[in-house]
């Protein structure tokens, strides 16, 4: 029996064989490949869960802080800074000194104003004491003798009258010379000027004899009273310039600048002094406890009450917070660049003194809370033919795809923004898109990873 022929298989099937296996391995492999790069574009996509939650509700603001109080701190009267107690950056307290002023002058006429108050108050003494009986004795003693003298100035008028008498007829018969008369009336004249003389001497002594029996009047003891008065108020006044000498805090604070030192001429300056010119005139400036100040917006001035907590953050310190509560609500607004602001004013709880005056902060004011609601992070809303909505995940876990939802969006309260209408609560929105599956605005809204390009709300 003869033996079978080999088969012989044609080269060009084999080569097509051959090219087929090869073709379907490639498809197999390009396959796997797209399924394994599908599989990580859907790993790296960004998602959400939509949720529900309480949402506090914010209202933020720019703000400064500064001092409650401020003022520039000088003398009462121009002078000379004798001596400075405190630095720049020292805590004082309300009442507590600061500097002294020279006050040489001034001593010297607080020496001359208690003289003076002495005396009238010795002569005060004097008017209220009344006369002592020596002085009562003595005043009498000076009626009796002024009596005698005016008893003696009456006998010599008398007997220079009488002798003009006699004269005067031998005279006129020639008996006796004209200048014999003469000397005797001019001796009667005197006489006459020596009696009133006397005389007012005489009444003189007895009103000073009445007024020592009598004390002095009312009208003497009020003078001297007066007298005192006035010199109790110099001695005050100048007592109250010294102690004008010793400056002190007017509230308690902190010293945020230093103008003068001690021999520099200081005069006094107005609170509201601004900077430049305080300088040249006042010792220091006082800032007491640092409040923060805010405008916040016409359309948000409505939800800003009287005793709100605030949280504030200062550029100086970006990982801590502080807190604060809402104290004053302008009632006036105030125009910057068109823009219609109210200034708010906050408390500040800083116990450790960090926050310094003129430092830029932000302010959120907590101004209440939404309970139950539906929200999703803002970086998901995206804008398709001007419309806002979310691309939302369908589908399964094998084969999932994106569609374009429109939504209705509330307040966005931080990185979150409140849903009114449009989602379900556990629905996946996207948060970032695969690289080149970012669809064009006019494309389906049924696409597999893919969504609209994102605009900004």
């Amino acid at each position: 029996m003869k033996g079978l022929r080999p088969i012989r298989i044609p080269k060009w099937l084999v080569g097509f064989l051959v090219l087929g296996f090869l073709l379907g391995g490639g498809y197999l492999g390009v396959r796997q490949f797209m399924m394994a790069q599908r599989q990580e574009l859907q790993r790296r996509i960004q998602t959400a869960v939509v949720e529900r939650t309480n949402l506090p509700v914010t209202i933020s603001a720019n703000g400064t802080v500064q001092p409650e109080r401020s003022t520039n701190v000088s003398p009462k009267t121009s002078g000379v800074l004798k001596k400075l107690l405190v630095k720049e950056g020292d805590r004082v307290q309300e009442g507590q000194a600061l500097a002294y002023m020279d006050d040489l002058n001034l001593r010297g006429q607080l020496t001359q104003a208690k003289g003076e108050l002495e005396n009238a108050q010795a002569n005060l003494r004097l008017v209220l004491a009344g006369s002592r009986l020596e002085d009562i004795a003595k005043g009498q003693a000076d009626v009796k003798s002024n009596q005698a003298q005016f008893v003696q100035a009456q006998s010599r008028l008398d007997l220079s009258s009488l002798r003009v008498r006699r004269l005067r007829t031998p005279t006129e018969e020639g008996a006796v010379s004209r200048d014999t008369l003469d000397e005797a009336l001019t001796e009667q004249r005197n006489a006459k000027d020596n009696l009133e003389q006397v005389k007012a001497s005489l009444i003189a002594a007895q009103q000073a004899l009445a007024k020592l029996k009598n004390g002095s009047r009312p009208e003497e003891i009020d003078q001297a009273r007066a007298q005192v008065t006035t010199s109790q108020g110099s001695l005050q006044t100048i007592q109250t310039q010294i102690n004008d000498t010793i400056i002190r805090a007017p509230f308690t604070g902190v010293v945020t600048r230093k103008f003068a030192d001690p021999g520099a001429f200081v005069t006094p300056t107005t609170a509201g002094s601004s900077v430049s010119s305080a300088t040249s005139s006042s010792i220091l400036a006082l800032g007491s406890q640092n409040l923060v100040t805010a405008k916040v917006a016409e359309t948000n001035i409505s939800q800003i009450k009287v005793g709100q907590t605030v949280t504030i953050q200062a550029d100086a310190y970006p990982d801590k917070k502080f807190i604060g509560k809402v104290t004053q609500v302008a009632a006036q607004s105030t125009v910057d660049q068109n823009v219609t602001n109210f200034e708010v004013k906050m408390s500040l709880y800083d116990p450790g003194n960090l926050l310094r005056a003129g430092m830029n902060v932000n302010v959120d004011f907590n101004v209440g809370k939404l309970d139950n609601t539906l929200v999703i992070p803002t970086v998901a809303i995206v804008r398709q033919d001007n419309t806002s909505g979310v691309m939302v995940f369908t589908g399964n876990e094998n084969r999932k795809q994106s569609e374009f939802r429109p939504i209705t969006t509330g307040v966005s309260v931080g990185q979150k923004t409140v849903v009114r209408s449009g989602l379900r609560e556990g629905e996946q929105v996207m948060l970032s898109f695969p690289p080149g599956a970012r669809p064009q605005l006019n494309s389906s809204p049924m696409m597999p990873f893919g969504g609209p390009s994102r605009r900004l709300r």
